[in-house]
């Protein structure tokens, strides 16, 4: 049955798109009368629950939305209702579309249907013939923010967490209204901050008053008596006894203004690599002058576009991934062999070393003992920490208690001795072998058999740290990103002698700091530090060549990488990146050059190759250039991007058949969590896969065909 358009009825697209995505769970719409309040009349008022506890959200799949649809059609069939309703079980509304099924549609006409459902569906609650509400009482993501921005009014609970758009992140578009009717709401440099900002900042979110503040509801109230509070306010709205006006949206130059914000927004976080962002921008753009029927046709256009590239395919891969193997590390041995830890020591007190004691702090709360060579430097370190925990307080994440009970927990010492009753002792001093191998036999004297040793070492051997022990089994990588207290990445590098019951510690520990660990064998430079230097030096020899420096490191932009190579080097050190390009080259031979004009670099203390002018773009000043003894064969951006990526994939092969981690899953992790490498590239192994470099330079790809990518 078709409708006059031609085209499937409503039913029929949602009997038909629910046979295909096979919902494991789905979301209910249980409706009740209710007696509005202040003689109103009668709400249907309908409560979206899936039957799980808050672990499981509410979603909107296929049959999801054919159960809201039935339960909004059922209360408009009723001429007595006076409203209708909408509200989540428990501290969840929705967290918006079953995303599960999308590798199952392979036709632009199966992704069209998913389109039109949620348009045709939500935008009964804007064209009802009574007044529609929405009541957020908790989380609100896609399709769960945006049902309500269909509904004419909304409450929002002043306890609720989690209010977003976040489509763009994952490559797609707020495609069920949120595009156009976010910006006729709250106006287009708002919606340029909900749709495309805060996506692109780590998806960042909207609590409940932030949410109100910026006019996504007409109406706060406390969590307690959320509902009762909701339901009393709707009442006066029917009555009449409360009009709800909304400001009048700037449709003037500040909506084109808006519109520019966000492009400079997305040029600055995926660089033209990833069409998510700049979709939603032409959708806000096209908002200002649309009516609701034009504009909601055109996000079902983008939407199919969306839903059938490669892009979301490999950032739902990359969701997949953090949500479930970032959690689970393969190969990880049983966790009931895990020892307690109930005091840890660091070694060193410098900067590193005092990010990992306040880490330590804050996630175990257990007793931490740092040190260093001299009284001076272990004041200076405990300060540093002291330091952090008041601005922790000042900025209201701990309490008074908390910030003096961490400070007693922590303390500093020159004697070994100190570290004779912790369970688990990480080192984080310099990054050299006989260093590290000293502080581990001094720590052996004092330390009981079964105390854990772990290592920060980013390149350098675990086994060889470790071969001159007594007991070489209790010695682990446990290598941390920096910022420590950002990048959530654990490389747990299990050395030769390792044995099971270290490493369950290491990954019971990396749990409790709210780190996700992959296990990755004892190989140089582990994964992360080992493909970030193989890429860079390609960069590097490109510029040795003759390549003018910003030529070259804009070349990979590509690939939306969070920042360019020689940025990323500045941000290091090139000191450091050096000494990793020496330790790789040392280890693994020439693929890992050294150039010349970098150990230029590090000589001249600079500590990178740009200067920052006053308007704060990067330029390479003329004492740089001096530095650098180039030659005359300068290479293109297609060319170095080209090169970079075939040095990539061959460098990856040779880590998997090296069996640095268990699978290709493991790389992208490694890169996602630890490099902040985007969603819509998968990690790497997708974006290799789907521009063809994995088969020309392997014979075949990384992942099977439709895994991150769409099947063909």
């Amino acid at each position: 049955m078709t409708t006059d358009s031609g085209t499937k009825d409503l039913q029929t697209m949602i009997d038909e798109a629910a046979a295909l995505a096979e919902e494991s769970v789905v979301t209910k719409a249980l409706s009740r009368d209710v007696a509005l309040p202040h003689n109103a009349g009668t709400a249907v008022l309908i409560t979206l629950d899936n039957g799980q506890d808050h672990k499981r959200p509410n979603t909107f799949g296929p049959a999801s939305l054919g159960n809201l649809n039935a339960a909004i059609d059922a209360a408009l069939a009723r001429d007595e209702i006076a409203a209708i309703a909408i509200t989540g079980k428990p501290f969840i509304l929705a967290a918006g579309a079953d995303l599960t099924g999308v590798s199952k549609i392979t036709k632009p006409e199966q992704a069209d249907a998913i389109a039109r459902i949620g348009h045709q569906v939500f935008g009964k609650l804007g064209t009802a013939r009574v007044p529609t509400f929405t009541f957020y009482n908790g989380l609100a993501l896609g399709g769960g923010l945006e049902v309500g921005l269909n509904s004419r009014y909304r409450t929002v609970s002043r306890s609720a967490a989690g209010l977003a758009l976040p489509e763009v992140f994952l490559g797609l578009v707020p495609g069920w209204g949120g595009a156009y009717l976010v910006p006729n709401l709250i106006g287009a440099d708002n919606a340029v901050t909900v749709i495309i900002e805060n996506p692109l900042n780590n998806n960042r979110m909207l609590t409940g008053p932030q949410a109100y503040e910026l006019g996504l509801a007409d109406a706060i109230f406390d969590g307690a008596d959320f509902l009762e509070r909701s339901l009393d306010w709707a009442g006066q709205v029917v009555a009449g006894m409360i009009t709800v006006n909304r400001p009048e949206v700037d449709r003037g130059e500040a909506w084109d203004a808006a519109v520019a914000r966000g492009r400079a927004i997305a040029d600055a976080k995926v660089s033209g690599a990833a069409p998510a962002p700049y979709r939603a921008l032409e959708l806000i753009s096209a908002a200002k002058d649309q009516d609701r029927e034009a504009a909601f046709e055109r996000e079902n256009a983008v939407l199919t576009e969306l839903i059938m590239s490669d892009e979301l395919r490999a950032g739902l891969y990359a969701f997949d991934l953090v949500q479930k193997r970032g959690r689970k590390p393969a190969g990880a041995p049983d966790s009931w062999l895990a020892r307690t830890v109930t005091k840890v020591g660091v070694v060193g007190a410098g900067l590193m070393a005092s990010q990992l004691a306040l880490l330590f702090l804050r996630r175990l709360q257990v007793p931490v003992v740092i040190s260093d060579v001299d009284q001076e430097r272990v004041d200076r370190g405990l300060a540093g920490v002291h330091n952090e925990i008041d601005r922790l307080l000042s900025r209201g994440r701990i309490t008074t208690d908390t910030a003096n009970r961490f400070k007693a927990l922590i303390t500093g010492t020159t004697d070994y001795a100190a570290y004779a009753d912790c369970d688990f002792v990480i080192e984080a001093v310099f990054e050299e072998l006989a260093v590290k191998k000293q502080v581990f036999t001094e720590l052996e004297k004092y330390v009981s058999a079964e105390a854990v040793l772990a290592t920060n070492t980013s390149s350098l051997s675990v086994s060889e740290m470790s071969e001159d022990l007594d007991h070489p089994e209790r010695v682990v990588g446990f290598h941390f990103f920096n910022p420590v207290a950002v990048l959530p990445l654990l490389e747990v590098a299990r050395g030769g002698k390792t044995d099971d019951e270290t490493v369950a510690t290491a990954l019971a520990v990396a749990k409790k700091l709210r780190k996700n660990a992959v296990i990755v064998s004892d190989a140089p430079a582990f994964v992360v530090n080992r493909l970030l230097t193989r890429l860079m030096g390609e960069v590097i020899a490109a510029i040795d060549e003759g390549t003018p420096i910003e030529v070259a490191d804009r070349a990979l932009r590509p690939l939306g990488l969070p920042m360019t190579p020689m940025v990323l080097t500045q941000l290091v050190g090139p000191a450091i990146a050096l000494h990793v390009a020496e330790t790789l080259h040392a280890k693994l031979g020439d693929r890992f050059g050294v150039s010349e004009n970098l150990r230029a670099l590090v000589a001249s203390q600079r500590p990178g190759v740009y200067d920052w002018n006053a308007d704060g773009a990067p330029y390479v000043p003329d004492e740089v250039k001096a530095l650098f003894t180039v030659g005359d064969k300068p290479s293109t951006p297609e060319q170095i991007l080209d090169r970079a990526t075939t040095a990539l994939a061959e460098e990856i092969a040779m880590m998997l058949d090296e069996k640095v981690v268990q699978a290709p899953m493991d790389i992208d992790l490694c890169l996602i969590l630890g490099a902040g490498w985007p969603f819509h590239d998968g990690g790497i192994t997708p974006y290799l896969d789907r521009t063809g470099v994995s088969e020309k330079v392997t014979g075949c790809r990384f992942l099977p065909p439709g895994v991150a990518g769409v099947a063909r």
